[in-house]
C-alpha cells in the first residue's frame, strides 16, 4: 500500500531495459516504495510509453530532472544511466548525505583511474571518487555492502565468469592466464537500435566482437584477485548470440590432476550452499532457458582429460544479463545496503518455458 513502506526510491535514467527491470522490481517490493523515475525521454508520459507491461501499474510519470532534484527526499537512488554519463552525475547526488546510491554502470567498479580510461574510453571526470564504491556482489562481498551507501553493481559478463571463477579462486586454484567465451543476448546492447541488434541479421547468427579487449576484464581481474587468485589474466572473448535475455560463460582451467570431478563438484556446493541465487544444478550443466527472467545465476564444473599431471576444467555459469546481471543484482545490493532481506522481491523462478 502505497506511502506505508519503510524507505522510499528513485531511479534515474528508467526508461532502458535495465531501468524496466528495476522499476518493476521496486513495484513489487514489501519494503521500498517507488516514488520518482527520472529520464530524459518519454517525459511527462506514465512509465507504460516506455514499457508496455507496466500498464496500469502505477500512476508515476517520467520526469526530466537533475540528479539532485530526482534524489531529494528519497533514501536511496538506483542509477540506469549508461557508462561515461553516471560519472558526471553522481557527485551531485553524494552531496546529499543521507541518500544510499545504487549504480548500475561501470564508472565506479574499478579503482583504478588508468584502468578506466584504457577499458572505457576516456578520463574518469571523477578519479578522486574511484574506490569509495562497494562492489556490489553479494557472492564476494556480502558484508561490506551491508548498509553501505555507495555500491556499484558489477558488470553482466562480469558476474557470470566471476560466479564461475569465485569458488577455484578462493581455492587459492586461479592463477595466470584464464580463457573464457562469453554468449550473450541481445538486450544487453540497450534500448538504442544498433546495426548488430537489427533482428534481421541478429536472430539467425553468433558474433564475436571485441575479443580479449572487452571493458568488463579488469573488474573481473580485480574482484578475483581480491578472492584469493593470484597473477590474474583474464583473455575474454564475448559473443553476441540470437537470444533477447541470458549469458553463458565459459571458462577453461588447467588444475592440478588430483582435481576430479567429484572433488570439484564438492568444492562449489560448498561454496554456493547458503548462497540465495546461486544454484549447482545436481543432474544437467547450466543453461540459460533455466535463469532467464530471474535473478537466480547456475554454475557447474566438468572435470576433463589429464596432460602432464594438469588437468583440464572447464566451468560454465548462466545468469539472466538484465536481472542477475544487472537490475536484479542492483536491487539486491539495495535490500543489503538497506538492511532488508536480501531476496525481497527477487524470489521468483522465472518463466518456463522462457
Amino acid at each position: 500500500m502505497a506511502g506505508s513502506k519503510r524507505f522510499r526510491a528513485a531511479v534515474i535514467g528508467g526508461s532502458g531495459y535495465g531501468g524496466a527491470e528495476m522499476i518493476r522490481r521496486l513495484l513489487l517490493h514489501p519494503d521500498v516504495e517507488l516514488c520518482r523515475v527520472a529520464s530524459v525521454d518519454f517525459v511527462g508520459e506514465p512509465l507504460s510509453a516506455a514499457h508496455p507491461s507496466l500498464e496500469g501499474r502505477s500512476a508515476i510519470l517520467f520526469e526530466d530532472l537533475s540528479p539532485a532534484a530526482a534524489a531529494e527526499g528519497m533514501d536511496v537512488v538506483l542509477l540506469a544511466l549508461p557508462h561515461k554519463v553516471t560519472a558526471a552525475k553522481v557527485p551531485e547526488i553524494v552531496a546529499l548525505p543521507s541518500v544510499r546510491v545504487i549504480d548500475m554502470s561501470g564508472d565506479f567498479r574499478l579503482r583504478d583511474a588508468a584502468s578506466y580510461a584504457r577499458s572505457y574510453g576516456q578520463p574518469h571526470p571523477h578519479p578522486e571518487m574511484l574506490g569509495s564504491f562497494v562492489y556490489g556482489l553479494p557472492e564476494l562481498n556480502r558484508e561490506a555492502i551491508r548498509g553501505a551507501r555507495l555500491v556499484s553493481a558489477p558488470g553482466c559478463f562480469a558476474t557470470a565468469i566471476q560466479l564461475g571463477l569465485l569458488p577455484l579462486a578462493r581455492a587459492g586454484l586461479l592463477e595466470g592466464p584464464i580463457h573464457v567465451q562469453g554468449i550473450t543476448g541481445s538486450s544487453g546492447s540497450g534500448v538504442a537500435p544498433q546495426a548488430t541488434t537489427h533482428h534481421p541479421v541478429r536472430a539467425g547468427n553468433l558474433r564475436a566482437y571485441r575479443p580479449l579487449w572487452h571493458q568488463h576484464v579488469p573488474e573481473v581481474e580485480e574482484s578475483l584477485t581480491s578472492a584469493g587468485a593470484r597473477d590474474l589474466q583474464l583473455r575474454f572473448v564475448p559473443v553476441s548470440a540470437p537470444l533477447v535475455r541470458g549469458i553463458l560463460a565459459t571458462a577453461f582451467v588447467e588444475l592440478p590432476e588430483e582435481w576430479t570431478g567429484e572433488r570439484l563438484d564438492a568444492l562449489f556446493r560448498t561454496a554456493y550452499a547458503g548462497e540465495p541465487f546461486v544454484r549447482v544444478p545436481a543432474r544437467r550443466l547450466p543453461e540459460v532457458a533455466a535463469v532467464s527472467g530471474s535473478n537466480f545465476a547456475e554454475v557447474g564444473v566438468a572435470a576433463g582429460p589429464v596432460w602432464r599431471g594438469r588437468r583440464t576444467v572447464t566451468v560454465i555459469s548462466a545468469i539472466d544479463n538484465l536481472v542477475k546481471g544487472g537490475a536484479g543484482q542492483a536491487i539486491q545490493d539495495m535490500n543489503l545496503a538497506l538492511g532488508l532481506d536480501e531476496r525481497a522481491s527477487l524470489e521468483d523462478p522465472g518463466p518456463w518455458p522462457p
